[in-house]
């Protein structure tokens, strides 16, 4: 069964403001981020602590901004009208951003807690570590599963 042309331009105006709505999220997370590490410089606070906020900043600023993309260019072409065929082109981007912050998120948890000498709260970390693994493990098996193009 056909989709009807009003609902196919329906989901391309949705798919396209949502990707203008995350691309605007992304921009202003990096613009809150710089400017917050900018203040914080020039107040003469330590460089370290600066650093990690800006690379977490960035790390959920890619998040976001990979997530637009993923919205703009499966969602807003729909050309595509087999769901798994979209759904093993667009997961293993998204979740693998996703694994990517996980992790650098969890060495920064363990750099930090480390440097702070708070080694008892490393469980934190590590659960978050794993969970990236989890994730790229879950990630492995719906490629396996998933049927082929």
């Amino acid at each position: 069964m056909e989709k009807s042309h009003l609902i196919i331009l329906f989901e391309k105006i949705f798919a396209k403001s949502f990707t203008f709505i995350f691309f605007l999220l992304a921009a202003a997370i990096m613009v809150a981020t710089l400017t917050s590490a900018t203040i914080k410089v020039l107040e003469g606070s330590e460089i370290i602590p600066i650093i990690i906020q800006v690379v977490n900043g960035s790390i959920i600023s890619i998040a976001v901004f990979e997530l637009a993309m993923v919205i703009g260019k499966e969602y807003g072409n729909a050309l595509e009208t087999n769901v798994f065929v979209t759904m093993r082109r667009t997961i293993p981007r998204f979740i693998g951003t996703v694994c990517v912050a996980l992790s650098l998120e969890g060495l920064i948890m363990v750099i930090k807690y480390s440097q702070l000498e708070l080694a008892g709260n490393l469980y934190y970390p590590v659960a978050i570590i794993i969970s990236a693994a989890l994730l790229l493990i879950a990630l492995g098996v719906f490629l396996k599963l998933a049927p082929p193009e």
